[in-house]
């Protein structure tokens, strides 16, 4: 009997010693010497107390960890994974894996907390960390964002989230490379603080497992870094990025990864790998799906890269499938074409064009943006604009502040020709205008009356108000900043009034403390132009040139030309003649300007915004506007540059038959 107690009694103390050295072992690998691990003394926790732990998703911590290339120690972090025993059942296969209890309940999860909730019931393994946080992920992007920052409240104060983050931090070591760059996706999505010592964990393994990582890996650690703050780990990876991209850009065989990896290079891409990706992206041009011809061109843009060749083949599959295009998607490649300074009329006018014919399917917001985004292309969509003009004039009550603003600015801009609905559309947008004039500050009063003004139209209502004294009082407190536009605005408004002979109630006039100093002719004279008019003058002793004038103090004609009128020749009897002609009805002042190519709507030789105003006063102020795009006229020789001017300036002896080759070259 004492010998089967002596046995009994040893089997349990052996028993007892197993388990207190396991109990030992855990307490370790939680409470880790800093020293042995290579992690700055100062920090001993994952995320630290608990009362940081509740503002995780609003605050960063100050430190940073790993920011050295050499290898970390992680002896102490790393769980080994227990031998299988002889008597345990062998291990599930794939196939039945994905149906077991811990997967069907994680699908079932509907929150972050149900996924911790259920970490708790179930001892995670390193093949289900990672599972847990995508999940984490996926149902928190679902949420509204007042649901979804309720929802990350309860799951910092969860007690199994630092659970499982600590034994992503141990174990990360040995985890799939997949799964540790999806592991850090989902906690820099999540709001765990990019200075937190998991974080910095895994920005570290990955520095590790760079070099193993396949084409799928890579593109999910880019989509990681786009999203990250600047900090020494990150700038290590995004170095060894570029270096590893570089070296498996030939190998990269899906679109998807190789816009991601574009993506993140961003704009510090050096130009020779710009490039390589620019021939990569063109020799898989031919498996571009819609959406990633829009996709290539936002990320274009995102490195500040355009490429021509590449637009034109994304812009010509975008133009054949404009139906499957939604509303998001089309304004966003229009903003990215906006960006690179990339206009294709093609894509403009088929976009106008889809637009218009479907006007019931856009909500006025959209076709608003539309336009907007038009006039910052400089491009006159004449169908869909045709199109919302009827649709003001039928109901101008719909319109918002904002919208009329909106409308103002685009019409004008653009010097849409409204035909025979101009009297309509101007009486409309005035009428909804004035319901708003009670509550309206003075800038957006003034910016309105700009805009009616530029359109050669003159409301009595607004412009009584701005002219207003109490509303004046307001452009006192300009900052300094904005006073410039300003008094430009305001010296436009004032020339209009003075020209274009309104017929308003009453005088109205702007007071000259707002128009500020006269603008000083700071124009340069264009030496091809002064040459060539000069040259064309040369063997005319009744014509006269002038350089560089400034006529209202306001407008830079480059050149006036006054010259007799045709009909002019001879004089007509002294004695037939009560009173002379003035030299003014006597002579004929040509006005030549050479704007630049932004004046112009683009793909047309419309005049568009304040050089469209200028043509029209100057027209008024009885000079004869010859415009002479400094743009196209660099693109021809000096004979047929001097043969367009020399027809414009005396039709009467120019030659017909050479003068439409030239007209094509400036239109």
């Amino acid at each position: 009997m004492s010998v089967w107690m002596t046995e009994e009694v040893m089997r349990w103390a052996l028993r007892f010693c197993s388990r207190r050295s396991q109990w030992t072992q855990r307490s370790f690998l939680v409470t880790a010497s800093i020293k042995d691990t290579s992690f700055p003394n100062q920090l001993t926790q994952i995320l630290g107390t608990r009362q940081s732990q509740t503002c995780l998703a609003r605050s960063f911590v100050s430190s940073v960890r790993f920011y050295s290339q050499v290898r970390i120690h992680t002896e102490g972090l790393e769980e080994k994974e227990p031998l299988p025993s002889p008597l345990a059942d062998p291990p599930l296969p794939k196939s039945r894996q994905k149906t077991s209890a811990f997967c069907k309940n994680l699908e079932r999860c509907a929150s972050p907390s149900d996924v911790l909730d259920l970490t708790v019931q179930y001892a995670v393994t390193v093949r289900q960390i990672s599972p847990c946080l995508n999940h984490m992920w996926s149902t928190c992007k679902r949420m509204s964002d007042e649901q979804q920052r309720y929802e990350m409240q309860l799951m910092f104060e969860h007690p199994a989230f630092d659970k499982l983050l600590q034994k992503a931090m141990k174990v990360v070591g040995q985890m799939p490379n997949e799964d540790v760059t999806y592991s850090l996706l989902s906690m820099v999505k999540l709001g765990v603080p990019q200075s937190s010592r998991v974080v910095q964990t895994f920005l570290r393994a990955c520095q590790e497992k760079m070099n193993d990582m396949d084409e799928k890996s890579l593109s999910i650690l880019a989509a990681c870094l786009e999203h990250m703050e600047s900090c020494p780990n990150v700038i290590a990876l995004k170095e060894g990025m570029r270096l590893v991209v570089e070296a498996h850009l030939p190998r990269i065989k899906k679109v998807v990864a190789l816009q991601t990896m574009m993506r993140m290079l961003g704009r510090d891409a050096p130009l020779p790998l710009r490039q390589k990706l620019q021939r990569k992206a063109l020799s898989m041009s031919d498996q571009f799906s819609i959406p990633n011809t829009q996709h290539m061109i936002s990320t274009m843009a995102t490195m500040g890269f355009s490429s021509k060749p590449l637009l034109d083949v994304c812009s010509k599959k975008i133009i054949e499938n404009l139906h499957a295009v939604p509303f998001n998607r089309l304004y966003a490649v229009l903003y990215s074409c906006r960006d690179l300074r990339y206009r294709n009329l093609d894509l403009l006018t088929g976009t106008s064009d889809y637009v218009a014919s479907i006007p019931d399917l856009w909500t006025n917001k959209q076709v608003l943006l539309f336009l907007s985004l038009f006039e910052s292309l400089a491009f006159c969509p004449t169908a869909l604009m045709e199109v919302y003009t009827e649709k003001v004039i039928t109901s101008p009550e719909a319109l918002t502040l904002k919208d009329l603003l909106c409308i103002l600015k685009v019409y004008s801009s653009l010097n849409y020709d409204l035909k025979h609905h101009r009297q309509q559309f101007l009486d409309s947008v005035t009428k909804a205008l004035d319901s708003y004039l009670p509550k309206m500050s003075g800038f957006k009063l003034l910016r309105s009356v700009y805009y009616l003004c530029q359109l050669g139209h003159f409301p009595s209502a607004p412009l009584e108000q701005l002219l207003q004294s109490s509303t004046m009082e307001q452009f006192n407190n300009t900052p300094t900043a904005f006073l410039p536009k300003q008094e430009r605005m305001f010296q436009m408004v004032d020339l209009c009034l003075r020209l274009d002979h309104s017929p308003l109630p009453r005088p109205l006039t702007i007071p000259p403390s707002v128009l500020g100093n006269p603008i000083p002719c700071s124009t340069p004279v264009n030496p091809w132009l002064s040459q060539c008019l000069q040259s064309i003058l040369a063997d005319q002793a009744d014509t006269k040139l002038e350089e560089m004038v400034m006529v209202e103090n306001f407008y830079f004609i480059d050149g006036v030309i006054t010259k007799p009128l045709p009909n002019q020749t001879h004089v007509p009897e002294a004695s037939t003649c009560e009173e002379e002609l003035s030299p003014a009805e006597s002579s004929q002042r040509i006005a030549v300007i050479c704007p630049s190519y932004s004046g112009f709507c683009y793909g047309t030789s419309n005049p568009r915004g304040q050089l469209a105003v200028k043509i029209r006063h100057l027209k008024l102020l009885g000079y004869d506007p010859v415009l002479v795009s400094q743009h196209e006229l660099h693109s021809v020789s000096e004979e047929k540059r001097m043969e367009f001017l020399r027809g414009q300036i005396f039709p009467e002896h120019h030659r017909p038959e050479t003068q439409p080759e030239v007209e094509q070259l400036c239109s």
